[in-house]
């Protein structure tokens, strides 16, 4: 392309992660001429290139070292895994190239035009891209969908140092630290806490509020934090990070707080995952209009239509939560409504999931929301000490609980902590859009013996009808 080129389409979506391409690939579907544009050099955005999927990858390999030297206590002996860092890298981008080689071809199927490059907003109906291999491109739009997600925010009294990286730079595996911190005790610092320490490192939490991983439930991060209480060296809570100085021997860092510890602390790497902010202000969504708020969120209708009707924002920078499969969805009603469908984004429920060891997942309503809003709720819970498949396992430290509207007795909420809690929590996610009531969960026959019984199970608790626990007190006459 050359700086003259001007590319006309009937919808522009810029941005290429989950929501972006679900959004363009729909919108193709659907028959109109699509133009998809993206700076990186594969599709996919920070999610599958450099985010939950290569994470996910390792996070894989972690519990599989994990495993192995639990099996210590069945009977099974295995020697200290010999990491080969290299391979290990390989193994992550041969699972990446898998997928962004996938949507690449789905993308040629479509007919969909992918430009390579930086857009803007240039006018309403125009986005400027500096192209990848130089020169600028025009693209013409008559509908748009942005979709151009969120940055790691960055702290800017730490040193530039390729010792202190974000989330991106920390799956790059540079090395195995020896001492290693995390600053940002939610999903994404914990997550990356789980891979390093598997590998070998001793690592350091700080998190600047009194608990780990907000917006789960606690009673879900105790389980968490008691079941790692050795994996890790420190958790810092209340405390912040105030400063550091990179010295030949480490990133030496300074602590204040109720758990901060006396003087400088050395680390040979330091993990920056404190959130992320979205795109809103990078785009020049002024340009087209496009109002973006202090944040640099867009806001937008259930359809996703900002306020320019013919411009729509999808994903991290349209409303939180920064989830890809939010994105995804919103990406699809996104792209029905430009094509003049009746399509609305009314979730429900929006699970969250940290791929931790055990994993933490919740859905809807969560107990401390209702606890303090006052609202009129019941709660069931089964152990899993009560799991003949968890037991079985050797990991029956978590449990399934759930939570029912007083009055009507339907599912508005749930949470689970425990092996595989990220693929059963789907079942609590659906039983809120259905509309699902105990009864409904408690007679729906799970098979034996699962983790997944375990929903059915706590049902039954509510219910006064489960029979794998000791029977619940009654009141006296």
């Amino acid at each position: 392309m050359t700086q003259e080129d001007t590319i006309a389409c009937e919808v522009a979506v810029l941005g290429a992660g989950p929501g972006g391409y679900s959004a363009a690939f729909r919108a193709a579907d659907l028959g109109l001429k699509t133009v998809l544009i993206e700076r990186d050099p594969t599709l996919g955005g920070v999610c599958l290139n450099v985010g939950c999927i290569p994470s996910k990858a390792l996070l894989h390999v972690a519990s599989l070292i994990t495993e192995a030297a639990a099996l210590g206590d069945h009977g099974i002996g295995f020697g200290a895994p010999r990491i080969d860092l290299d391979k290990l890298r390989a193994h992550k981008e041969a699972v990446v190239g898998k997928l962004t080689t996938g949507l690449s071809a789905m993308a040629k199927m479509r007919k969909v035009t992918v430009v390579q490059g930086t857009g803007a907003f240039r006018d309403p109906n125009r986005i400027e891209v500096a192209l990848a291999q130089g020169g600028t491109a025009t693209v013409q739009f008559e509908k748009a969908i942005i979709a151009a997600g969120s940055e790691a925010i960055a702290l800017p009294f730490l040193p530039d140092d390729p010792r202190i990286v974000s989330s991106t730079g920390a799956l790059a595996l540079p090395s195995i630290p020896k001492r290693m911190l995390v600053i940002g005790g939610g999903i994404i610092g914990l997550e990356m806490a789980t891979v390093y320490a598997a590998l070998g490192s001793r690592i350091d939490v700080v998190e600047m509020l009194d608990g780990l991983m907000p917006g789960a439930d606690r009673d879900l991060v105790r389980v968490w934090q008691k079941h790692n209480e050795g994996r890790f060296n420190r958790i810092l809570l209340k405390t912040k990070t105030v400063g550091a100085n990179a010295k030949r021997d480490g990133i030496h860092v300074r602590f204040d707080g109720e758990g901060a510890p006396d003087g400088a602390q050395p680390y040979d790497l330091v993990l920056v995952a404190v959130g992320r902010s979205p795109n809103g202000h990078r785009i020049g969504a002024l340009n087209a209009g496009v109002a973006v708020d202090g944040k640099g969120f867009v806001p937008v209708d259930r359809q996703m239509r900002t306020n320019v009707p013919h411009i729509f924002a999808i994903g991290d920078l349209s409303q939180p939560p920064m989830l890809a499969h939010k994105a995804v969805h919103e990406g699809h009603v996104a792209a029905e409504a430009v094509a003049g469908k009746r399509s609305f984004f009314d979730a429900r429920a929006i699970p969250s999931v940290a791929y931790t060891d055990p994993e933490i997942a919740w859905a809807g309503r969560t107990e401390d929301e209702l606890t303090a809003e006052g609202a009129a709720f019941e709660k069931a819970v089964f152990p899993w000490t009560a799991s003949g498949r968890a037991l079985a396992m050797g990991r029956e430290e978590g449990f399934t609980k759930l939570l029912f509207d007083s009055e009507s007795r339907r599912v508005i909420g749930g949470g689970i902590v425990g092996l595989h809690a990220g693929d059963l929590i789907s079942e609590v996610a659906l039983a809120i859009e259905m509309g699902a009531d105990a009864v409904d969960l408690a007679k729906t026959i799970h098979p034996h013996p699962t983790l997944s019984e375990s929903i059915g199970m706590a049902a039954e608790v509510l219910e006064g009808t489960a029979t794998d626990l000791p029977p619940a007190k009654r009141p006296r006459p």
